[in-house]
């Protein structure tokens, strides 16, 4: 029985940090045939492949790999040339995520950046993607990710650069600034002031659950579903529950001081509408644009790209 929108979204939950329904608006055999939205690669050109997706990305990066910190090896991928943006992809995604589009709608962000003079690198968050996936607890210390990402700006000696994320890619983007990151701009996407706080919604029970009880499930039952949807995205569980432990809050006289130019995006129908706004009330560098679509739907929207690509590539002022 194909799983609902509904379904979908009740799911995928918000991942325990504040990313959630990435794809709400395909049923589950459609998750399972695209890969929840990824580029599936020919194994002869690397391209695209996805029925219903588009990329003109052309060949698709290489991974690259560096060592983090504490050793782990880490994957990132790069297209274009010009002024570096990073991207940060949501839970359980990858950097293939941003070459995906809606049927028609274009090219994915990485290759319309790439287009217009930008040097886009994307990394896989560890215990995602073509990064390593550690079994052990005391590979996720708190903010793990956020540690990560500032280790890639260091590797690549980045000194002017801009950062956007969707969903915990986003949150991780804001955690990058309170940690002391420089970036020339950033964008949030799907995420506002409750997400960043901790404090939106019942985030990643579904997910956890799933997680946590992997190869336990009736057959058929939700979280069944959310194992086969993980296990088909090549997802640890082990490593992607370690994950969402090590995701922290961030205290609002934290957020507060950030004047870092800042677009804040989200879809009209996300339920993070309302949080999104009240995150530009308290940042006075930071503007709201609204695209079409819900918390999945809008990670794909051309309209989104679009927003991205507006912002980034405009002149500083």
């Amino acid at each position: 029985m194909a799983e609902t929108a509904e379904d979908t979204a009740l799911r995928l939950g918000d991942g325990g940090a504040s990313d959630a329904r990435l794809f709400a608006a395909l049923d589950a055999r459609e998750l399972l045939d695209r890969g929840a939205g990824r580029p599936r690669l020919s194994p002869d050109v690397g391209r695209c492949t996805v029925p219903g997706m588009v990329s003109t990305a052309g060949e698709y990066p290489d991974a690259q790999f560096f060592d983090a910190p504490d050793g782990a090896r880490l994957a990132y991928r790069e297209v274009g040339e010009g002024r570096p943006v990073v991207l940060l992809h949501g839970v359980t995604a990858d950097a293939e995520s941003w070459f995906a589009a809606g049927a028609g709608a274009g090219a994915g962000l990485a290759p319309a950046l790439a287009a217009r003079g930008h040097r886009v690198i994307m990394p896989d968050f560890r215990g995602h993607g073509s990064s390593a996936k550690p079994q052990d607890v005391e590979s996720y210390p708190q903010d793990v990710l956020t540690l990560d990402a500032l280790a890639l700006v260091d590797h690549l000696e980045l000194d002017d650069y801009a950062v956007g994320g969707y969903s915990l890619g986003a949150r991780i983007a804001v955690r990058m600034l309170v940690r002391g990151a420089a970036p020339r701009r950033v964008v949030v996407g799907g995420q506002g002031l409750r997400e960043v706080l901790g404090t939106g919604g019942g985030a990643g029970n579904a997910l956890r659950r799933a997680l946590a009880g992997a190869g336990t499930f009736e057959p058929g039952t939700r979280e069944a579903r959310t194992e086969q949807y993980l296990r088909s995205r090549g997802m640890d569980p082990v490593a992607l529950l370690h994950v969402l432990d090590s995701i922290v809050d961030t205290p609002q006289e934290l957020v507060a001081p950030l004047r870092t130019p800042m677009l804040v995006v989200v879809g009209t129908d996300d339920e993070r509408l309302a949080s999104a706004r009240e995150l530009i009330e308290l940042l006075p560098t930071a503007r709201l644009t609204e695209v079409p679509g819900n918390h999945g739907t809008a990670a794909v929207a051309p309209e989104l790209t679009q927003a991205f690509v507006d912002f980034l590539t405009a002149p500083q002022a």
